[in-house]
């Protein structure tokens, strides 16, 4: 699958400190020192519907890491998936009278439009599912093999045959190895805890014949009406969700990848499952550590495609929002907060924009290098995105009420890049 357009980075002078990252499986923040190669999984969208601030907030949040990565002197691997055959996907073409794979292309390019826009870095590999499914039957089959898989037997109108991922096989799969996955390694929650976020979030707790209710869904057998691949032993059907990430993150990263990341209500069970895959797969953890994004909501309210409160990047842009301004909200809120959407928060962005802009011409170079090392030690602290940008606030006001005697057109650069090249917002 193609990704997006990015455009080259500004070259800056100096480097980035390295950065420190809050880890969720570690909870606690943590130096991250990719030695020279940096590699980022980032969890794709499942294209059934437009690109709203929620996905936007988390892609552009973990851009700034892409960026501040680079920035230290780092060559970046960056992987992102879509998930193109799923049952919201399937659910939502059939409500609009649609062929599945028609919506699917029409949302994941729509969504390559806005990540283009709010000029987020494009991933090396951006991969769908459909694409992946060649990959992911010779895994399944292996851990059907191993015995840290097995099959269901029908149950009501459910076939037999379903495959699942065994959490307590794979949890003792290594007592000695302190990197060994168990349930609960990334999330940190109790069974308990876990079993009302399963079913919400597209697991199957009573599905009849699972040996743990938490076991998670492997290879879905062919049923009537719904898409379905070659299987080879597996029989037709299409994989689950969390086996999908695991896949593709071990055939296009190093193992285990630097950051494993995403918006926070992946962490159980979709980050939890595909690190048990992982693990279970290669005896090898699936990433070093876990990064997510706060929650997005609008009006005091969660911002989600069933409740229909979304605000749309896309949208925006067709009416005419600067995509800068756009962005610019997103970085005024740290990227582990949840927060809500509101317009004034708009207005006051294009308010900033505006005033940094009538800045740069006024710029001089001293004035410039001290704003770039403030945003770069901002972002390094735990990509403190509100903190970077007061660094630029102080710095345009400091340019706009006293005009630096100094000023010129390699200060204007120098300001200007950095800005675009650390904090993706092109003046």
């Amino acid at each position: 699958m193609i990704a997006w357009k990015s455009s080259p980075l500004p070259v800056l002078p100096g480097t980035s400190p390295d950065v420190a990252l809050y880890d969720t499986a570690l909870h606690r923040t943590v130096p991250v020192r990719p030695g020279g190669e940096a590699s980022l999984y980032v969890c794709g969208i499942t294209p059934y519907d437009a690109t709203h601030m929620g996905h936007a907030s988390t892609y552009v949040a973990f851009d700034l890491l892409n960026r501040q990565w680079r920035d230290s002197g780092n060559s970046v691997r960056y992987v992102q998936n879509v998930t193109d055959v799923d049952d919201p996907l399937l659910e939502r073409a059939t409500a609009r009278g649609l062929d599945w794979r028609a919506l699917a292309q029409e949302q994941t390019q729509l969504f390559r439009d806005d990540m283009e826009a709010l000029n987020v870095l494009a991933p090396d590999h951006y991969i769908g599912a459909v694409e992946s499914i060649e990959w992911i039957v010779p895994v399944v089959e292996d851990l059907l093999r191993r015995g840290l898989a097995y099959r269901v037997p029908a149950a009501g109108s459910e076939p037999a045959g379903d495959v699942y991922f065994s959490v307590d096989a794979a949890s003792r799969l290594d007592p000695e190895d302190p990197d060994a996955w168990r349930l609960g390694s990334v999330s940190g929650l109790t069974a308990d805890q876990m079993l009302p976020l399963f079913a919400e979030r597209g697991g199957d707790p009573l599905r009849p014949g699972k040996r743990n209710a938490l076991d998670p869904l492997l290879w879905r057998v062919e049923r009537p009406g719904e898409p379905f691949w070659d299987g080879a032993s597996l029989g037709s059907g299409r994989p689950g969700w969390h086996i999908e990430c695991s896949v593709i993150a071990q055939r296009f990263l190093p193992a285990p990848f630097t950051v494993q990341a995403g918006g926070s209500d992946l962490v159980f069970p979709h980050h939890e499952m595909s690190a048990g895959h992982a693990y279970a797969c290669t005896g090898t953890p699936l990433a070093r550590h876990y990064a997510h994004a706060g929650m997005v909501g609008l009006d005091g309210a969660k911002m989600s495609k069933s409740l229909g409160n979304l605000v749309l990047v896309s949208s925006l842009r067709t009416s005419g929002t600067d995509p800068a301004a756009i962005r610019a909200v997103l970085l005024s809120h740290h990227y582990r907060t949840d927060w809500f959407w509101t317009g004034e928060q708009l207005t006051a962005a294009e308010q900033r924009l505006s005033r940094w802009r009538c800045a740069l011409p006024l710029t001089g170079y001293a004035q410039a290098e001290e704003m770039l090392a403030g945003v770069r030690a901002a972002l390094a602290r735990d990509l403190d995105a509100p903190a970077a940008l007061a660094a630029v606030d102080a710095w345009a006001a400091s340019a706009l009420e006293t005009p630096a005697e100094d000023r010129s057109d390699d200060a204007a650069v120098l300001a200007g890049s950095a800005v675009d090249s650390l904090l993706g917002i092109r003046l």
